[in-house]
């Protein structure tokens, strides 16, 4: 799909971080030179094309005294993924899962992010999670250190 100038404008403001607002939008509306009714009805049309998926929040957890930071690794057997992939997605305590291939070498499938306040209380969480699925086989890694969390940045001035 061949996008316009204007489409590209757009993208280039909704591309970043958005005022905590009752009106996020109108700004960066403003700064392209047009209004907030036209924009969103913009954005509406990308959202209803599918060119965009979703918007989403960021929380800095650490910010917001969450210092426990762990990806679950699950061994899931392939018999039980469906029902446990999607139990542990729609869990509040997780923010992340993924399906990936179980290699030789690492007989994990399926990751889980999960947040709290300190290592034990991610343990925890991983030992309810544990618990409410039935699979045993896991392990927790502890992240030491963010390197990077931003998003693509596209059609920039």
């Amino acid at each position: 799909m061949k996008l316009s100038a204007e489409d590209k404008k757009l993208i280039g403001q909704i591309q970043g971080d958005l005022d905590i607002s009752p009106s996020p939008f109108e700004p960066l509306a403003r700064q392209i030179g047009w209004d907030e009714k036209e924009f969103l009805k913009r954005v509406k049309s990308f959202l209803r094309r599918g060119m965009i998926r979703r918007f989403g929040a960021i929380l800095r957890h650490q910010e917001a005294g969450y210092l426990g930071n762990a990806m679950v690794v699950w061994k899931v057997p392939d018999d039980q993924i469906l029902r446990v992939s999607q139990a542990m997605a729609s869990l509040t305590t997780v923010s992340h899962c993924y399906l990936r291939p179980a290699l030789p070498q690492w007989e994990f499938n399926l990751y889980t992010m999960v947040h709290g306040r300190s290592e034990k209380d991610c343990r925890l969480l991983a030992q309810k999670i544990s618990e409410e699925t039935g699979i045993k086989n896991y392990r927790l890694l502890f992240s030491k250190r963010e390197h990077k969390k931003s998003s693509m940045r596209y059609f920039e001035r």
